[in-house]
């Protein structure tokens, strides 16, 4: 029996953080019941124009992290798909793990860290799935915010900027302030 998930997860790489101006690198998803199981994970790269690299892959934040623009570079070298092809197999996963939602005219909850920014770029790129996901959204940082405001509380999640890895880093991150939440 297949386990119909309850929210999407999606982690992007993009070229910078401007969505009329920078274009997604890489998607991944996850579908998660409500105890943050994972259902499925997709993953891909996005194929862009290598001129788009080198005009938007520049500032102190890909100083920073040169040894991650580099393997990106290198991922969209090799990349196959373009962001429509991406956007087609994001609508089939999404259709294949939210049955029950979709059957019942429901949009998808979609979950991240920062996850409006992400969504900028959903909006932007992939119109369709944006189409089918929720104008609610489930964002890790706020929770980030405030339990560090608040309680001083912070979760020591890795920045691999990498997104896969960077879902479920989110997803360990929520779990450690809810574990903090009284019942």
């Amino acid at each position: 029996m297949i386990k119909n998930a309850k929210i999407l997860w999606i982690d992007l790489e993009m070229t910078g953080l401007d969505p009329a101006s920078d274009r997604i690198l890489e998607v991944a998803a996850i579908a998660t019941d409500w105890g943050f199981n994972e259902i499925a994970t997709y993953e891909s790269a996005v194929r862009i124009d290598e001129s788009i690299l080198k005009n938007r892959m520049i500032g102190d934040f890909w100083e920073t992290f040169s040894e991650t623009r580099e393997a990106l570079r290198v991922q969209n070298s090799a990349a196959e798909l373009d962001t429509r092809a991406i956007e087609l197999q994001l609508i089939g996963f999404v259709k294949a793990n939210f049955a029950e939602e979709l059957a019942a005219d429901e949009k998808i909850l979609l979950a991240g860290n920062s996850i409006h920014q992400d969504r900028r770029f959903i909006r932007n790129e992939w119109k369709e799935l944006d189409k089918m996901l929720h104008y609610r959204m489930l964002d890790v940082s706020a929770w980030k915010v405030v339990m560090n405001g608040k309680f001083k509380r912070v979760f020591a999640k890795p920045e691999d900027h990498r997104a896969l890895e960077d879902i479920r880093g989110s997803i360990q991150e929520l779990e450690f302030y809810l574990k903090k939440v009284k019942k």
